[in-house]
């Protein structure tokens, strides 16, 4: 063994994320023995002293063989009947488990509109601090059972990553069937094993593959590198490494690969709007306004916005995009889209002048901006 990773044994408040693959047989159903093995370890490290947040796939596929669906269903109905079906058998199970070491479990269902939306972001945070508060193991999945196919996260990396910086971990663990990142496919010879990712520069020669290696998970390579983006842009570690190895890297064992964080934390605020919102529309600045947004930190004007897309309310997260469509920003828009039309291209004393002192506000005032 290598040295102790100090950021590991020194996190107090500990998000685990664990796939699909690591706690369901081929067949798809449950495999008690890996989620008892799971729940031993994460069981022993909150009994130690330690907050645990558990973000846990595997409903969906915990709901296959109960109604005999021999693979996982494609379709977002069929989808959702296993989710409703495997939940409450995923839960039960780690209620039994986490039993065992004197435990209660808590179950948070989140849907991408409950940490994309504020006022639902704080609420979020405040279930889950008071579960730890009163000594309880929160466990977290995504709603499946009635998020729509444009409002789903679609893995659970992001959700993990958004989580961790929801409730202020001091690490991320990210657990599938991959003991590390590597270069290239697993499988391949000649792919070498990274142990640590210091910032991006660490990333330009990886060969990331989307798929997985399992058949009943949706997230790849692709999402746990992304996930691990967000959460070290928001100054937690993260640790990636295979559902086996759970405890030797707990423990601060040099296995897997551990991302390093950013030095510095920015604003929670800032960091929901540039990681946690889905944008709602486009705002298309005219090269002025994107200088001034981007290189002198101005609020964005209607004057400087040549064209509208989507349709979104007055406080609704949008995407401020440059000439060529490529966004530059992302703010919290003070008109609804139907009212933008009239206005682009004129200034604030005109508007105010013609329509009212109302008219005289910033389309995205420059404290409610983050570049991107």
């Amino acid at each position: 063994m290598g040295q102790v990773r100090e950021v590991v044994t020194a996190a107090r408040r500990v998000v685990v994320k664990v796939g699909s693959s690591s706690l369901t047989t081929a067949a798809g159903g449950l495999d008690e023995q890996r989620v008892d093995a799971l729940v031993d370890v994460l069981g022993g490290l909150a009994t130690s002293g330690h907050e645990v947040v558990l973000v846990s796939s595997g409903a969906i596929a915990a709901g296959l063989a109960p109604l005999r669906l021999r693979r996982r269903p494609r379709d977002l109905a069929t989808q959702q009947a296993a989710a409703s079906v495997g939940q409450g058998l995923l839960i039960g199970r780690y209620a039994t488990g986490f039993a065992r070491h004197g435990l209660t479990v808590g179950q948070v269902l989140l849907t991408v509109d409950d940490v994309t939306r504020r006022a639902h972001y704080r609420n979020a945070y405040r279930t889950l601090r008071k579960l730890l508060d009163l000594g309880a193991l929160p466990i977290v999945n995504e709603n499946d059972t009635v998020a729509t196919e444009e409002i789903r996260f679609g893995d659970n990396d992001r959700l993990a990553a958004l989580v961790a910086a929801l409730v202020h971990a001091d690490l991320l663990v990210l657990l599938s069937d991959v003991d590390a990142l590597y270069t290239g496919s697993p499988s391949d010879p000649a792919s070498e094993k990274i142990s640590n990712v210091t910032d991006e520069s660490d990333l330009s020669e990886i060969r990331i593959s989307a798929p997985g290696k399992s058949g009943v998970g949706t997230g790849g390579m692709v999402t746990k590198v992304e996930a691990a983006r967000i959460a070290t842009g928001f100054g937690i570690p993260v640790v990636l490494t295979s559902a086996p190895l759970a405890k030797p890297a707990l423990a601060g064992e040099e296995i897997g690969t551990l991302f390093q964080a950013a030095k510095t934390r920015p604003a929670a605020r800032l960091f929901w709007l540039a990681h946690a919102t889905a944008p709602r529309g486009r705002l298309h600045l005219d090269p002025g306004a994107v200088t001034a947004v981007v290189a002198r930190r101005k609020s964005l004007l209607p004057a400087g916005i040549t064209a509208v897309d989507g349709s979104f309310a007055a406080g609704d997260p949008v995407d401020l995009v440059d000439g060529d469509g490529a966004p530059v920003a992302r703010g919290l828009v003070n008109y609804d889209a139907v009212e933008l039309p009239p206005l682009l291209g004129r200034s604030t004393p005109e508007l105010a002048a013609e329509l009212g002192p109302g008219y005289e506000r910033e389309v995205v005032h420059r404290d409610d901006l983050v570049l991107l």
